[in-house]
């Protein structure tokens, strides 16, 4: 990212200074609407005073991102379709409240360096002052401005245990369920068919000696039944581990399932190794849920994929310009993407506006091991 130069500064300083005045007056009245909820007249105060205050924060966020060079989230506990009761006290426990009002208590000492940007330019004999200090200025502001409105290492490492305890209860529940569905599998199908061909070689055996014709139709049938098991077993290793993932890579197993769609998908890749084995699986099988999820919702014309490996991130784009309008919240097999990549700490991002295109962002940890020996990139 670009960061700005001396005009832009200021212009940003310009708009410190504009909302440093709402920023208080807000925080009165937050203050006010707190101390009030005792009386309930407090609570319309507070449903108008902490969202302001938030978009206040939140455009100081991005300002200060711009200034830094790096991303500034506010990581706020999520409120959306929370009662106004419930979304109050959520607010109440979120710790980014606490740190935005205090952000607004020391706000004064921000106020004057921004202020004293806007000032070096305008005074004309100082503008050698402006243009060399201006970027200092608004940098040691930017600063003071990350530190309060962006979590604090404790409160990172709070939410990384509450974010790893969810994902290894779901990772419990999905295995548990995995396991289930092989053992339906195995029962309701080659443990069918192996009790069959036992129940049929029985039967030849009693008719070798007085019918041998009759004999030999039923081994006829057993190795057909021979053949069917063998396919139901198959089905169910491959549903455990391709055996197309474990022969040609990630990238290769990829490129057959575009194959497998009936609209066309692009796929570009390169990873210079392979990822372990398990990341391989989960990321396989989320790219095969989001195709499912094209090939069942989206209506589109083209998708395409694109996998690739930056940074110690296994990262992958699945997207169509189909309808749009994909929801995480209603459907089952996008919140099973989620629950795969967060055992490996992993991610998803969906963006789907209505009329499309859907893009859904997939990214993993991991280190890549093995020379790449599967090809680099293709289409299929």
């Amino acid at each position: 990212m670009k960061k700005p130069g001396p005009l832009r500064l200021t212009g940003i300083a310009l708009l410190h200074v504009l909302l440093f005045l709402p920023s208080i007056l807000f925080l009165v009245l937050t203050v006010a609407g707190g101390v009030l909820t005792v009386l309930t007249i407090g609570i319309p105060l507070l449903l108008v005073s902490l969202p302001t205050l938030h978009w206040i924060t939140d455009r100081h966020r991005e300002m200060a991102a711009e200034i830094l060079g790096s991303p500034v989230p506010a990581n706020r506990l999520p409120t959306t379709g929370a009662p106004l009761i419930q979304r109050l006290q959520i607010w109440a426990r979120d710790p980014m409240t606490w740190r935005e009002l205090a952000w607004v208590l020391v706000s004064p000492i921000s106020f004057v360096l921004s202020l004293l940007t806007v000032v070096l330019l305008l005074v004309v004999v100082t503008g050698a002052f402006w243009w060399y200090g201006a970027p200092h200025i608004m940098r040691a502001r930017a600063t003071i401005d990350r530190i309060l409105l962006s979590q604090g290492h404790t409160e990172k490492l709070e939410k990384r245990v509450v974010d790893l305890t969810e994902s290894r209860a779901a990772s419990v529940d999905h295995s548990a369920a995995e396991l289930r569905r092989i053992e339906r599998d195995l029962h309701d199908g080659a443990q069918a068919r192996l009790v069959a061909l036992g129940m049929s070689l029985g039967m030849a055996e009693d008719l070798f000696a007085r019918d041998p014709e009759a004999a030999l139709q039923l081994v006829t049938e057993a190795r057909d039944t021979t053949g069917a098991a063998l396919g139901d077993l198959r089905d169910v290793v491959r549903g455990i581990h391709p055996p197309v993932l474990a022969d040609r890579g990630l990238i290769g197993a990829v490129q057959a399932l575009a194959l497998d769609m009936a609209v066309p998908v692009m796929v570009t890749a390169d990873l210079p190794g392979r990822p372990p084995a398990p990341v391989e699986s989960a990321t396989y099988f989320a790219i095969a849920e989001c195709l499912a999820n094209i090939g069942k919702h989206a209506a589109a014309d083209h998708a395409w994929i694109t996998l690739g490996w930056t940074h110690g991130v296994l990262a992958a784009e699945v997207g169509d310009d189909g309808r749009g309008g994909a929801d995480v919240d209603r459907g089952t097999g996008m919140r099973g993407v989620m629950r795969r990549l967060g055992a490996f700490d992993g991610t998803m991002r969906v963006s789907s506006p209505d009329l499309g295109p859907t893009i859904i962002t997939l990214e993993v940890p991991c280190v890549l091991s093995l020379p790449r020996t599967m090809p680099s990139s293709g289409t299929a």
